[in-house]
């Protein structure tokens, strides 16, 4: 399997973190150096490891605060 290149530009947040010491977090990065996108995964301490997430450009990401917006919580 080829090697995933990244890079966190910006850190924006932890939504939550486990007893493990793992976080789930919200960051900018670039993927095998492509332009930057949103991003939601789980990262290990020092975020040397990372577990499935989802990325989302600028636009997917204005939606999605669109319909979280919209819920009733």
């Amino acid at each position: 399997m080829a090697e995933i290149k990244y890079e966190i530009i910006k850190k924006i947040g932890i939504l939550s973190k486990s007893a493990s010491g793992w976080a789930k977090e919200v960051n900018l990065i670039s993927w095998n150096d492509r332009d930057a996108k949103y991003d939601i995964r789980d990262w290990s301490a020092g975020n040397a490891t990372m577990g499935k997430g989802i990325t989302l450009s600028r636009e997917e990401l204005l939606a999605l605060k669109e319909l979280l917006n919209s819920m009733e919580l």
